[in-house]
Protein backbone atom coordinates (compact mmCIF):
# COMPACT_ATOMS: atom_id res chain seq x y z
CA UNK A 1 0.00 0.00 0.00
CA UNK A 2 1.70 3.67 -0.73
CA UNK A 3 1.65 6.48 1.70
CA UNK A 4 -0.61 8.72 2.02
CA UNK A 5 0.27 11.95 0.89
CA UNK A 6 0.38 14.63 4.10
CA UNK A 7 -1.18 18.01 3.62
CA UNK A 8 -0.76 20.85 5.88
CA UNK A 9 -4.45 22.72 5.98
CA UNK A 10 -3.57 26.22 7.50
CA UNK A 11 -6.90 28.36 8.24
CA UNK A 12 -8.85 29.74 11.09
CA UNK A 13 -12.11 29.08 9.67
CA UNK A 14 -13.22 26.23 12.15
CA UNK A 15 -16.10 25.11 10.07
CA UNK A 16 -13.81 25.47 6.69
CA UNK A 17 -10.93 23.52 8.68
CA UNK A 18 -12.88 21.04 9.66
CA UNK A 19 -14.98 20.46 6.34
CA UNK A 20 -11.48 20.73 4.44
CA UNK A 21 -9.66 17.96 6.67
CA UNK A 22 -12.95 15.64 6.52
CA UNK A 23 -12.66 15.88 2.77
CA UNK A 24 -8.89 15.16 2.43
CA UNK A 25 -9.52 12.66 4.61
CA UNK A 26 -12.44 10.69 2.79
CA UNK A 27 -9.91 10.24 -0.74
CA UNK A 28 -7.43 9.17 1.13
CA UNK A 29 -5.24 12.07 1.95
CA UNK A 30 -3.27 12.96 5.48
CA UNK A 31 -4.39 16.05 6.13
CA UNK A 32 -2.95 18.08 9.49
CA UNK A 33 -5.43 20.92 10.00
CA UNK A 34 -3.79 23.79 11.88
CA UNK A 35 -5.91 27.28 13.00
CA UNK A 36 -2.90 29.59 14.01
CA UNK A 37 0.04 30.65 12.30
CA UNK A 38 2.44 30.01 14.70
CA UNK A 39 1.06 26.14 14.99
CA UNK A 40 0.94 26.02 11.02
CA UNK A 41 4.66 27.21 11.03
CA UNK A 42 5.54 24.45 14.00
CA UNK A 43 4.18 22.17 11.89
CA UNK A 44 5.53 22.87 8.68
CA UNK A 45 9.16 22.99 10.16
CA UNK A 46 8.63 19.70 12.31
CA UNK A 47 8.04 17.01 9.76
CA UNK A 48 7.84 17.23 5.71
CA UNK A 49 5.01 17.20 4.22
CA UNK A 50 3.59 17.25 0.39
CA UNK A 51 1.34 20.28 -0.06
CA UNK A 52 0.39 23.31 1.79
CA UNK A 53 -3.50 24.84 1.69
CA UNK A 54 -3.55 27.95 3.30
CA UNK A 55 -6.07 30.92 3.85
CA UNK A 56 -4.47 33.96 1.47
CA UNK A 57 -4.44 36.05 4.57
CA UNK A 58 -2.40 33.81 6.55
CA UNK A 59 0.26 33.64 3.05
CA UNK A 60 0.26 37.07 3.42
CA UNK A 61 1.52 36.97 6.55
CA UNK A 62 4.82 36.17 5.18
CA UNK A 63 5.43 33.77 8.59
CA UNK A 64 4.49 30.34 6.38
CA UNK A 65 7.73 31.31 3.95
CA UNK A 66 9.83 32.99 6.27
CA UNK A 67 9.42 30.28 8.73
CA UNK A 68 8.31 27.13 6.65
CA UNK A 69 9.05 27.23 3.04
CA UNK A 70 12.93 26.72 2.76
CA UNK A 71 12.20 23.09 4.14
CA UNK A 72 10.33 22.52 1.02
CA UNK A 73 11.22 25.19 -1.49
CA UNK A 74 9.24 22.96 -4.22
CA UNK A 75 6.50 22.14 -2.37
CA UNK A 76 2.87 22.80 -4.38
CA UNK A 77 0.53 25.56 -2.56
CA UNK A 78 -2.53 26.16 -2.95
CA UNK A 79 -3.76 29.56 -1.54
CA UNK A 80 -7.79 30.23 -0.65
CA UNK A 81 -8.46 32.98 -1.76
CA UNK A 82 -8.20 35.46 -4.83
CA UNK A 83 -5.77 34.60 -8.08
CA UNK A 84 -2.35 36.23 -7.35
CA UNK A 85 -3.16 37.05 -3.77
CA UNK A 86 0.34 35.28 -2.51
CA UNK A 87 2.42 36.35 -5.42
CA UNK A 88 4.64 39.13 -3.65
CA UNK A 89 5.41 36.59 -0.51
CA UNK A 90 7.87 34.42 -1.44
CA UNK A 91 5.95 31.56 -2.42
CA UNK A 92 6.98 29.09 -4.90
CA UNK A 93 5.87 29.11 -8.61
CA UNK A 94 4.08 25.75 -7.90
CA UNK A 95 0.97 27.68 -6.71
CA UNK A 96 -2.68 27.45 -7.35
CA UNK A 97 -5.91 29.73 -6.32
CA UNK A 98 -9.04 28.83 -5.15
CA UNK A 99 -11.67 31.34 -4.57
CA UNK A 100 -13.67 31.56 -1.42
CA UNK A 101 -15.63 29.40 -0.36
CA UNK A 102 -14.32 26.44 -0.73
CA UNK A 103 -15.80 24.16 -2.64
CA UNK A 104 -14.47 20.34 -1.83
CA UNK A 105 -14.98 18.64 -4.86
CA UNK A 106 -13.35 21.29 -7.08
CA UNK A 107 -10.87 21.41 -3.98
CA UNK A 108 -9.92 17.72 -4.34
CA UNK A 109 -9.46 18.33 -7.98
CA UNK A 110 -6.95 21.20 -7.15
CA UNK A 111 -5.25 18.69 -4.88
CA UNK A 112 -4.88 16.03 -7.38
CA UNK A 113 -3.76 18.33 -10.32
CA UNK A 114 -1.10 19.86 -7.63
CA UNK A 115 0.32 16.10 -7.47
CA UNK A 116 -0.08 15.76 -11.10
CA UNK A 117 2.81 18.50 -11.26
CA UNK A 118 5.79 15.99 -10.11
CA UNK A 119 5.05 13.99 -13.57
CA UNK A 120 6.24 15.01 -16.31
CA UNK A 121 3.45 16.38 -18.67
CA UNK A 122 5.49 18.14 -21.84
CA UNK A 123 7.83 16.16 -23.55
CA UNK A 124 8.40 17.96 -26.59
CA UNK A 125 10.33 21.41 -27.35
CA UNK A 126 8.25 24.35 -25.94
CA UNK A 127 8.24 27.12 -28.49
CA UNK A 128 7.60 30.63 -27.96
CA UNK A 129 5.34 33.16 -29.73
CA UNK A 130 5.17 37.03 -28.85
CA UNK A 131 1.22 37.57 -29.38
CA UNK A 132 -0.95 34.46 -30.05
CA UNK A 133 -4.82 35.51 -29.38
CA UNK A 134 -6.95 33.18 -27.97
CA UNK A 135 -10.07 33.18 -26.26
CA UNK A 136 -10.44 30.88 -23.25
CA UNK A 137 -14.29 30.19 -22.46
CA UNK A 138 -15.44 33.34 -24.64
CA UNK A 139 -12.67 35.43 -22.17
CA UNK A 140 -9.99 37.24 -24.49
CA UNK A 141 -6.42 35.72 -23.55
CA UNK A 142 -2.51 35.44 -24.87
CA UNK A 143 -1.22 32.17 -25.76
CA UNK A 144 3.03 32.51 -24.44
CA UNK A 145 4.17 29.63 -25.76
CA UNK A 146 3.12 25.65 -27.05
CA UNK A 147 4.40 22.25 -27.01
CA UNK A 148 3.10 19.04 -29.20
CA UNK A 149 0.95 18.38 -25.99
CA UNK A 150 -0.49 21.41 -24.66
CA UNK A 151 0.57 25.81 -24.12
CA UNK A 152 1.11 28.34 -21.37
CA UNK A 153 -1.64 31.18 -21.42
CA UNK A 154 -1.90 34.64 -19.71
CA UNK A 155 -4.92 35.70 -18.30
CA UNK A 156 -5.61 39.58 -17.80
CA UNK A 157 -5.44 41.12 -14.15
CA UNK A 158 -8.88 42.05 -14.49
CA UNK A 159 -10.07 38.68 -15.03
CA UNK A 160 -10.26 37.43 -11.39
CA UNK A 161 -11.99 33.79 -11.34
CA UNK A 162 -9.82 31.03 -11.64
CA UNK A 163 -10.19 28.87 -14.73
CA UNK A 164 -11.83 25.32 -14.06
CA UNK A 165 -9.73 22.31 -13.94
CA UNK A 166 -10.84 21.45 -17.81
CA UNK A 167 -11.85 24.34 -19.85
CA UNK A 168 -12.37 25.11 -24.02
CA UNK A 169 -9.56 27.40 -25.85
CA UNK A 170 -10.00 28.73 -29.74
CA UNK A 171 -7.39 30.02 -31.26
CA UNK A 172 -9.09 32.31 -34.15
CA UNK A 173 -6.03 32.64 -36.59
CA UNK A 174 -5.58 29.10 -37.03
CA UNK A 175 -8.83 28.15 -36.69
CA UNK A 176 -8.44 25.41 -33.91
CA UNK A 177 -10.75 25.07 -31.03
CA UNK A 178 -10.07 22.18 -28.38
CA UNK A 179 -10.34 21.12 -24.79
CA UNK A 180 -7.60 21.10 -22.01
CA UNK A 181 -6.38 20.28 -18.56
CA UNK A 182 -5.25 22.87 -16.12
CA UNK A 183 -1.61 21.56 -14.75
CA UNK A 184 -0.40 24.96 -12.65
CA UNK A 185 -1.31 28.50 -12.16
CA UNK A 186 1.11 31.24 -11.01
CA UNK A 187 1.27 34.86 -11.11
CA UNK A 188 2.42 36.43 -14.67
CA UNK A 189 6.33 38.04 -14.48
CA UNK A 190 5.43 40.56 -17.33
CA UNK A 191 2.14 42.14 -16.50
CA UNK A 192 1.13 43.53 -12.77
CA UNK A 193 -2.36 41.08 -12.09
CA UNK A 194 -2.06 39.07 -15.07
CA UNK A 195 -2.26 35.32 -14.46
CA UNK A 196 -0.28 32.62 -16.31
CA UNK A 197 -2.01 28.72 -16.79
CA UNK A 198 -0.17 25.93 -17.77
CA UNK A 199 -2.38 23.65 -19.94
CA UNK A 200 -2.32 19.90 -21.33
CA UNK A 201 -4.63 19.02 -24.36
CA UNK A 202 -7.22 16.98 -22.92
CA UNK A 203 -10.30 14.62 -24.21
CA UNK A 204 -10.04 16.06 -27.64
CA UNK A 205 -10.76 13.54 -30.80
CA UNK A 206 -7.73 12.71 -32.67
CA UNK A 207 -8.22 14.98 -35.45
CA UNK A 208 -7.59 17.68 -33.02
CA UNK A 209 -4.76 16.93 -31.40
CA UNK A 210 -3.40 16.07 -35.05
CA UNK A 211 -4.25 20.07 -35.90
CA UNK A 212 -3.15 21.18 -32.73
CA UNK A 213 0.60 19.67 -33.35
CA UNK A 214 0.58 20.89 -37.15
CA UNK A 215 -0.12 23.93 -36.02
CA UNK A 216 2.52 23.97 -32.95
CA UNK A 217 5.20 22.84 -36.11
CA UNK A 218 4.96 25.81 -38.17
CA UNK A 219 5.96 27.48 -34.99
CA UNK A 220 10.16 28.43 -34.83
CA UNK A 221 11.61 26.40 -31.79
CA UNK A 222 13.09 28.17 -28.74
CA UNK A 223 16.42 29.92 -29.39
CA UNK A 224 15.34 30.85 -32.91
CA UNK A 225 13.59 34.08 -34.01
CA UNK A 226 10.14 33.67 -31.56
CA UNK A 227 7.36 34.10 -33.93
CA UNK A 228 4.19 37.03 -33.70
CA UNK A 229 0.89 35.47 -34.67
CA UNK A 230 -2.16 38.07 -34.16
CA UNK A 231 -5.31 39.08 -35.50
Amino acid sequence: MSERRRIIVATADAFEGAAIYDGLSAHGFEPVWRSTLEAAADEIRSRPFDLLIADAAFALSGRLQDEGRPRNPLTPTILIGAAGAGQHVGLSGRTMYLTPPVDLAMLTCFVTMAFLQDKPVRRSVRKRVDACQALVNGVPARIIDVSAEGLRLEMPGDHRRTLPPSFAIRVPIADLAFTVQRMWTRPASTRARAVWYGAALSQNRIGVGRAWRSFVDTIPVLGEDSVTLVR
